[in-house]
């Protein structure tokens, strides 16, 4: 799964790195950003990709109780084609959640270990997200989830589970405005080829949601 990660760029450098040609209203880079809470997304309109943020849960537009999106923060790739909640997101709300690292916690003798993994060549990434709005004009809340699959070799001994980090160079091609079909996007996400990652333990200050700062990357000596 992915249930917590980091934004540290410069404002700047997401504009740049994702095409976006408005300012983002509200940026703040985040340490320890956890579901339920605020996640910068990128989307194409159909005529330019735009950056801004979304709730971290997904509430999909039927819902009778916004509180399900608790339940929704992460959605497994290899189903969600399937799924009356993701079905029709996968066929035309796909969206980049931005993203620069995410941390996971391995299971050891003496207890979970947080650890924080980033891609061995880049800084700043995206997972592969779906979006949707729930209410009306007046009152819309904008939800996401992320994609996540099985663990590749290198995240095995972390966690059985993973995040979808999209390649560069396919990430345009996720949000371009396009409809496809469920599996179609499915199939997207199954030819991936993943970045190579790395890894170092954290202390367990990340550990709660309410921690914020440096703290929750500091490596472990």
């Amino acid at each position: 799964m992915c249930g917590r990660y980091t934004l540290l760029a410069e404002e700047a450098e997401i504009l740049r790195e994702y095409g976006i040609e408005r300012p983002i209203d509200g940026y703040e880079p985040r340490y320890n950003i956890a579901p339920g809470q605020k996640v910068l997304a990128v989307i194409h309109d159909g005529t330019q990709k735009r950056a801004g943020y979304m709730k971290w849960g997904l509430v999909p537009s039927w819902a009778k109780d916004p509180k399900i999106g608790y339940k929704m923060i992460n959605a497994r790739s290899e189903t969600a084609h399937e799924k009356p909640s993701y079905k029709r997101l996968m066929s035309q709300k796909r969206c980049l959640i931005v993203a620069d690292s995410f941390y996971e916690w391995q299971k050891t003798e003496s207890g979970k270990q947080a650890v924080r993994i980033q891609p061995e060549n880049r800084s700043l990434f995206a997972f592969a997200g779906l979006w949707d709005q729930w209410g009306g004009e007046e009152e819309s809340l904008y939800t996401c989830t992320i994609l996540t699959q099985d663990a590749n070799e290198f995240m095995a001994p972390i966690h059985n589970r993973m995040p979808v980090i999209l390649p560069k160079g396919k990430q345009d091609q996720w949000i371009e405005p396009v409809k496809w079909s469920p599996s179609d996007a499915k199939g997207f996400v199954e030819q991936l080829t993943m970045d190579d990652l790395r890894a170092y333990e954290v202390s367990d200050y990340v550990n709660s949601a309410k921690n914020e700062g440096p703290d929750c990357i500091t490596p472990l000596t």
